[in-house]
């Protein structure tokens, strides 16, 4: 009798990922945690609407996430249409970030209407203090940054 060896549990995550901080890095812990293979999608710059543009170039901001240990993968998404990466990797699992703008039964719709069956569950929130976003960050870059000075005649 062959052995039949099962399929590993693919979970995606996905997100922008622009100066990578130990908020990112639980995410993606915590979304490794739900499965076997962690595939992350890194969204392009032409794709961010709902915050500030990347700083970091697309492809420098892939190659970080894949450096991470929990992450099997990690591509560019499609410049125009969420569906495509989605598609190819064809998981079983979409884990959003505790603080991520998509609201789980509209991903969830957008999944079964593309014929993925793939369940959506949200991580936690890192707990402590410290800056555990990009947008924190930046913030505190522009405030120390020091004032331009004015020269005088």
């Amino acid at each position: 009798m062959d052995e039949v060896t099962p399929t590993p549990t693919r979970v995606v995550a996905q997100g922008t990922f622009d100066l990578l901080h130990p908020g990112h890095a639980h995410y993606l812990e915590a979304a490794a945690a739900w499965g076997d293979e962690l595939h992350v999608i890194v969204a392009r710059r032409e794709s961010v609407s709902h915050k500030s543009t990347p700083i970091l170039p697309d492809e420098q901001r892939r190659e970080t996430v894949a450096a991470l240990e929990p992450v099997d993968e990690a591509r560019l998404g499609h410049p125009s249409d969420f569906s495509v990466p989605i598609r190819e990797i064809d998981p079983d699992v979409l884990v959003l970030g505790y603080d991520q703008h998509h609201d789980e039964r509209a991903v969830a719709a957008a999944l079964d209407e593309w014929g993925i069956d793939c369940r959506v569950e949200r991580a936690s929130g890192r707990e402590g203090d410290g800056l555990l976003s990009s947008s924190e960050i930046k913030d505190v870059v522009r405030r120390r940054r020091p004032e331009p000075s004015v020269e005088r005649p």
